[in-house]
């Protein structure tokens, strides 16, 4: 039986949610809608869901506070693509650090929703065939450095768990699945959020500065993640996978 895409519609606005849920049905997805946080988890524990649509302004526990909760809770694997009304980039860069794959301004349209909806669950499923083998591996060990697949947090030297935020694991999934290969900022945009760089440079080379905070990365010696002048990055150490996953 050929599966159909199931996404969770969450918008605190009737018209809204109503509006975009019959929209997705009537192009051939199947789509429910929830109104608030504890609604959307009841509908999470309640069905299998490919994507979930999410309002950032909505009354109580906002849509990046719910964002976050996903991500550290065990639906972390589904997409999410944020709604926001505000036209403000430090609302949309909070939201991809908080895990969200994708994000739209209002007022959108709903044929836009539709391709963005698309094309984020066509990149969670087209992983590069090193990612599919490497997520059932578990470990995967770099300098003095493992990464925990499973729990999605790094390991140093004596075992200490150094955890990370959902855009900081995707943009080190994308380095450790790329080794000495340089990426252009465009490249890592469209391999973490799928999109084009544009207004997005910013964000890019600021998760590069703090990833490398967490890997201890000195700016200057730059023994994990290089900057290629005018080109991009290049994560410079091999990448093995831990034996055992330990």
């Amino acid at each position: 039986m050929e599966h159909i895409d199931h996404i969770l519609v969450v918008d605190d606005d009737h018209g809204i949610r109503t509006g975009v849920v019959d929209y997705l049905r009537k192009n051939g997805l199947r789509a429910t809608a929830a109104a608030e946080g504890r609604e959307m988890f009841a509908q999470l524990e309640a069905s299998a869901f490919d994507l979930v649509v999410l309002d950032i302004m909505m009354p109580g526990e906002d849509g990046l506070a719910l964002c976050r909760t996903l991500r550290a809770g065990k639906h972390k694997a589904i997409p999410v693509l944020l709604l926001t009304a505000r036209d403000d980039e430090t609302d949309r860069i909070i939201g991809l650090e908080m895990g969200a794959d994708d994000y739209l301004t209002k007022p959108f349209s709903p044929r836009e929703l539709l391709a963005r909806i698309k094309a984020v669950i066509r990149r969670t499923r087209m992983l590069p065939p090193n990612l599919r083998i490497t997520e059932a591996t578990e470990m995967l060990a770099f300098g003095k450095w493992r990464l925990d697949t499973t729990a999605r947090h790094l390991l140093d030297e004596e075992g200490t768990v150094i955890s990370l935020s959902g855009a900081e694991y995707r943009l080190l999934r994308v380095f450790l699945d790329h080794p000495q290969r340089v990426l252009t900022r465009d490249q890592l945009l469209n391999l973490t959020q799928g999109r084009d760089a544009e207004l997005f440079d910013r964000s890019i080379d600021l998760q590069v500065s703090r990833l490398r905070q967490r890997l201890q990365d000195d700016a200057k010696d730059q023994s994990y993640i290089k900057t290629v002048r005018s080109e991009g990055y290049v994560f410079s150490m091999p990448v093995t996978v831990a034996e055992g996953g330990a």
